[in-house]
């Protein structure tokens, strides 16, 4: 039993790290992922990373073409509009949900995980063009925690995918979403005074528009390494 929970422990722990890796740009879109070149990055063994690699596969952040191995997924304007509708529509829903049903613990979580964004530098002075990491995880952190309440895991396992695609996507489109006349802050604060405030159809159409505005920039720059269609 303990070799097994070893083992377990030891492919979440590689795929915590593919997927952070993934997510931070490591290896450009469209990029083969060798399984020799990965087992000696992460120091362990090929079957390791290849249940690593297929674990991530069913969350979409690789892709398995057969015959020819593991990929870093293609990225496309058409598959990001996608995912930004489906985004939106359930985590309105998650959001409504939420707010029905959170707690005043839920609410002080909310402002805490909201604080820690606020107070993490967004981006890398040496690397303006993306969002730090840390950026990142908070980001994803505040938004999990919004939606957190609403009580029906397979929702919150959903947007945790569409949350992570996002990310992805971001990593590549970094360039449009600096340039874009926006305050990315304002809209997260009011975002949560929506949610303190029990608005659900505020916070929803405000999430909406957050989203949307982020997805219009990307659009507008018609940015280099996203295929259009």
């Amino acid at each position: 039993m303990a070799k097994k929970t070893d083992a377990e422990t030891l492919s979440k722990h590689l795929r915590d790290a593919l997927r952070r890796d993934i997510l931070a740009g490591r290896w450009n879109p469209g990029a083969k992922l060798q399984l020799i070149a990965l087992s000696q990055h992460y120091e362990t063994s090929s079957t390791v990373v290849r249940e690593a690699l297929t674990r991530l596969v069913g969350d979409r952040l690789v892709q398995l073409r057969p015959n020819r191995g593991f990929f870093v997924p293609e990225l496309s304007l058409a598959e990001l509009e996608d995912i930004t509708e489906m985004r939106c529509v359930n985590e309105e829903l998650a959001a409504r949900l939420a707010i029905e049903r959170g707690t005043l613990d839920w609410e002080s979580e909310l402002i805490a995980a909201h604080h820690t964004l606020e107070r993490t530098q967004s981006r890398d002075p040496s690397d303006p063009d993306v969002h730090t990491e840390a950026w990142n995880d908070a980001h994803q952190a505040f938004h999990a925690k919004l939606i957190e309440a609403c009580g029906v895991p397979v929702l919150i396992d959903l947007t945790c995918v569409l949350s992570d695609l996002s990310q992805l996507y971001g990593r590549w489109a970094g360039v449009a979403t600096r340039y874009a006349n926006r305050d990315v802050e304002q809209e997260h604060r009011d975002i949560l005074a929506a949610a303190l405030a029990r608005d659900p159809r505020l916070t929803a159409a405000l999430l909406r528009a957050h989203y949307q505005t982020t997805m219009s920039a990307i659009r507008s720059a018609g940015e280099v390494g996203l295929k259009v269609g």
